[in-house]
Order: structure tokens, then sequence, then C-alpha cells
């Protein structure tokens, strides 16, 4: 099963006033655990940055000047994300900008459905108390010192983490995974799971000496033991 942790950072809160994404963060998970493949993109809004976003992730105009434009970095991050479930906190945020910006250049919208929202799991899970990136990182013991600034990989890998203890913990379930079974030939449906015998048997590690004081300890109890019929 394959999932996308992502995060975005933003000049605003609103794309319809005219903010825009300036950064996207996200880390692959197979089977709720990081394979440490990752993607992140500054992204060159094309306007100014407002103070109080700066004062948010330390992302300047002026850094942001030579990066590229979202329409150019769209058809890599669709590649990256493909319809894999997009593991996000506060979705309907991060959402809300990754479809403005895909359909001010034509592309495809990405469906709710495809969201994951840790936010609404904390909440459900921990109600009544406070569901922050940063409050559920102190509630399950993850180090999040380095989060001075929000930066979307960072942010993103830390979310894996929190995810991951949202879900059970480092064995959420005691399911095999899929790649835990032989397919079919044909690479359909997996077959059940069984072990084959050794081209080869190993070589015994017992030597002949251990082998006959063995057999001599046995004599002085046992008589007529099955095995040495």
């Amino acid at each position: 099963m394959r999932e996308v942790v992502l995060d975005t950072e933003t000049t605003g809160f609103e794309p319809n006033d005219g903010d825009r994404i300036v950064e996207i963060g996200a880390v692959e998970l197979l089977n709720h655990l990081p394979t440490g493949r990752t993607y992140h993109q500054y992204i060159n809004p094309e306007r100014n940055m407002p103070e109080g976003a700066f004062g948010i992730h330390g992302l300047s105009e002026e850094f942001l000047s030579d990066k590229p434009v979202f329409k150019s970095i769209a058809q890599n991050f669709i590649d990256f994300i493909g319809d894999s479930s997009l593991v996000i906190h506060n979705a309907s945020f991060d959402m809300k900008f990754l479809n403005a910006e895909l359909g001010w250049v034509n592309r495809p919208l990405l469906p709710k459905t495809q969201a994951i929202d840790t936010l609404a799991i904390a909440r459900r899970k921990f109600p009544g108390s406070p569901a922050s990136l940063d409050a559920l990182c102190r509630r399950f013991g993850i180090d999040s010192s380095s989060r001075t600034l929000h930066g979307a990989l960072l942010d993103s890998e830390i979310l894996a983490e929190v995810y991951l203890e949202l879900m059970g913990g480092r064995q959420p379930d005691l399911v095999l995974s899929e790649s835990s079974f032989k397919k079919a030939a044909d690479g359909s449906a997996p077959l059940d799971w069984r072990p084959s015998e050794r081209p080869t048997p190993l070589a015994s590690r017992l030597s002949e000496t251990e082998k006959a004081a063995h057999e001599k300890f046995i004599a002085t109890f046992v008589t007529e033991a099955l095995w040495s019929k």
C-alpha cells in the first residue's frame, strides 16, 4: 500500500485572494513505513511575500525569485504522487491550494477522497486535546526541535512519524503485506505462501564425536525410544 505524506507552504490562506504555493514537500510510505524516497520543490509564486507568511516559513521573495513556477513542475509533482492516498495535516487547506494551482494550469484536479486528514484522525482519537503537529509530536515523544520554522519537507517527515503513531505505532497490524506472498506466474492474485524445500540441504554442524557422546548419554536412561527403531 503506497501513501504520500505531503505538506505545502504558501503566501497566505486563500488562493482566491491571490495566495500561492511556495513549497511542496512529500515523503513516500509503503505499508505505513517511509521508503526514503521524497519530493521537494520550492516554487516562484510570481507575487510578493507577505510579512506574516515570511515569519512562518522564512521563504523570501528574493530567495524564490529564481525558482521554477508551478506550471513547470506540475508534471513532476503529479508523477510523484500518482493516485496514492495523500496524508496531510489539515488536508482541506493543502488540497484547496493544490487544486487551485492545478486548475490555473489546466490540469485535472485531485479528488478530495484522495486525502487522508491526520488532523481529523487526531481529533477523533483524542477529543478535546490539542491536535496541532507540534502537540502531536509532544504526545508521541517525537523530536521536532529542528522545526524552528515551518518547512514542507521537514514537516512531511515529522508528519510521517505522527501518522505512524496515529495508525497504531510501528506495527499497525499483524497482516503480512502482499510482498510477503508469492504471486501467480502471470502477476495476478497472490497465492498462499508455503516454505519451499532447500535445493541443497544444510550440512550438519554436529561432529561425529558429539554425536557419539549424545548417543551414549541417551542410552543411559532410554532403552526403547521410538526414534532409535
